[in-house]
């Protein structure tokens, strides 16, 4: 599902919203996400899962196509743990 299939689902179960709305409720939900992510901050969802950060360290990488070493910075990269309910859902 792509952010456009979910504006239009919501729309459509709540007529009574603008789209324009919808789409502001829908950029501020993934933007305090974020914001929250990038403080180093976690974000759970009980009965979804949560949402947290990773730190990656520095190392040596490839280039694929020509085979040469290339040096990859350290970085924190986003990382989803899903809730109970959810994997019991997954695993019926």
């Amino acid at each position: 599902m792509i952010r456009s299939e979910l504006v239009q689902l919501l729309s459509r179960d709540h007529p009574d919203l603008a789209t324009r709305d919808i789409e502001k409720i829908v950029d501020i939900f993934f933007d305090e996400i974020v914001s929250r992510l990038i403080s180093d901050g976690r974000v759970e969802l009980r009965g979804f899962g949560a949402f947290s950060t990773r730190a990656r360290d520095a190392r040596t990488g490839r280039n694929p196509r020509t085979g040469e070493s290339v040096d990859v910075g350290a970085k924190r990269v986003p990382y989803f743990k899903p809730g109970k309910e959810m994997r019991a859902r997954l695993n019926v």
